[in-house]
């Protein structure tokens, strides 16, 4: 009887080891599984290291990469090609950010119950190809990012990098100046010199501390001394309240406000709105921005004005004025399709009366000194910049976003080395937003 019972007892100790390994490989099939099933030797969706599975579109259904029986296209259209290359990414690698690297697991059509699928699976982009192409074209071979998302969904409508070329029939080389940085998706794996596109971030820092704006008077000879440093505007603006300081782009009225804010609480208002930090595109890791601390009161002034060593990416200055159009609140941008994303709540970036007195401003901006023809149709609100680099150059900014329930576009555009804001990167802007809009 006591075999018998040490017998049972050696089962059910054998039987509980057995479930409790089950429960662990369970877990970690869970967590790793993926992983484990995206081993480059696996030949269901593998060809000698190559994902072999899978297409991938646009918006519109447009086939932007196709890979199966060891054969690899993309888009019919060369333009379609080059403009989405950074966005879809190749079959190569080389863009480690595109989507044929990132969303691997999906495009395998991973699953927990059925593994990987033959064949792969169909995963769509928010990105619309048509417009890409537009951005593309503006662009006219210049350096440079463009991305416009729908603030009220967080959509990506359009995201082009340049320099580009096209994958489907790629160079035997990229040195040289033709293609430097050509690896490189500008929109989110960049950063740069801000000038005065960081101008609303030290604005509302001001309009949320008491009595620095509400019926203050500006006045600006066209420079500001101090101790010895000068800051310089373009032009003397005379007396301005802070609609005008805005809309002529102040550099001595905002050097004012930057040393009554202090570079600590200018640098506390860039991170709470995400411009140091790094974000997550559906999974993809953008760059975070810059704010050293000033030692001086014209760096705290350069560094408020948007120039010193301040540094943001095209995509946190998209977060930034998609939650300005939005209420303050920030739908989340992302660029992969799914339902999913529409019953996600917005998260407050900006409070609300702020973000209003923004959008109030932006728009004037347009009205009253950048001129509604450059933007015919719509009742765009936006902040231009021009980036002084150091080295004789410029950077053109324009970032803002179209105030219309049918047009929910937010934009930001960088042209590098390009000149003025206006000038150089509000037609590019123009141009996209007239084909996003038809």
């Amino acid at each position: 009887m006591k075999k018998v019972k040490r017998r049972a007892n050696a089962a059910l100790l054998i039987t509980g080891f057995i479930a409790a390994g089950l429960v662990i490989f369970l877990a970690r099939l869970a967590v790793d599984g993926k992983d484990w099933a995206m081993f480059r030797g696996n030949r269901v969706i593998y060809s000698a290291g190559v994902l072999n599975a899978g297409t991938l579109t646009d918006r519109r259904g447009i086939t932007l990469a196709h890979a199966g029986g060891g054969i690899y296209w993309y888009a019919d259209e060369y333009q379609t090609r080059v403009s989405c290359f950074h966005a879809a990414g190749d079959y190569a690698g080389n863009i480690g950010t595109g989507a044929l690297s990132a969303f691997a697991h999906e495009l395998a059509g991973y699953s927990f119950a059925g593994g990987v699928k033959s064949g792969g699976r169909t995963v769509a982009l928010t990105i619309d190809a048509g417009l890409n192409a537009e951005a593309f074209s503006a662009l006219s071979g210049r350096k440079g990012a463009v991305l416009v998302s729908d603030y009220k969904t967080g959509e990506i409508l359009c995201m082009v990098s340049t320099p580009s070329y096209d994958p489907q029939n790629p160079p035997v080389s990229v040195e040289g100046s033709e293609y430097e940085g050509v690896y490189i998706n500008r929109c989110i794996s960049s950063v740069y010199t801000p000038g005065s596109v960081f101008k609303p971030v030290t604005l509302a820092a001001a309009l949320e501390t008491p009595d620095m704006t509400a019926n203050r008077k500006f006045f600006c000879s066209g420079v500001l001394d101090l101790d010895g440093d000068a800051v310089t505007c373009p032009s003397a603006h005379g007396e301005q309240d802070i609609r005008r300081v805005f809309a002529n782009s102040c550099n001595c009225a905002f050097a004012e406000l930057s040393l009554e804010l202090g570079a600590e609480t200018i640098r506390e208002y860039a991170e709470a709105y995400g411009f140091l930090s790094a974000h997550k595109l559906d999974g993809i890791t953008t760059a975070a921005g810059g704010f050293d601390m000033p030692e001086t009161a014209a760096e705290t002034a350069w560094a408020g004005i948007g120039q010193y060593n301040d540094l943001v990416s095209p995509f946190s200055l998209l977060r930034f004025v998609s939650a300005t159009a939005n209420g303050g609140l920030l739908k989340e941008p992302h660029i992969l399709q799914g339902k999913a994303y529409e019953k996600k709540a917005g998260s407050r970036l900006i409070k609300a009366d702020t973000a209003s007195e923004l959008k109030e401003m932006m728009r004037y901006n347009v009205t009253d000194s950048y001129g509604v023809w450059n933007f015919p149709d719509h009742a765009v609100c936006a902040k231009t910049g021009t980036a002084e680099v150091g080295d004789g150059t410029s950077h053109a900014w324009i970032t803002g976003f179209i105030d219309d329930e049918e047009y929910p576009f937010a934009f930001t555009v960088i042209v590098e080395n390009g000149g003025g804001g206006l000038a150089v990167a509000a037609p590019v802007a123009s141009a996209v937003l007239r084909a996003a809009c038809h």
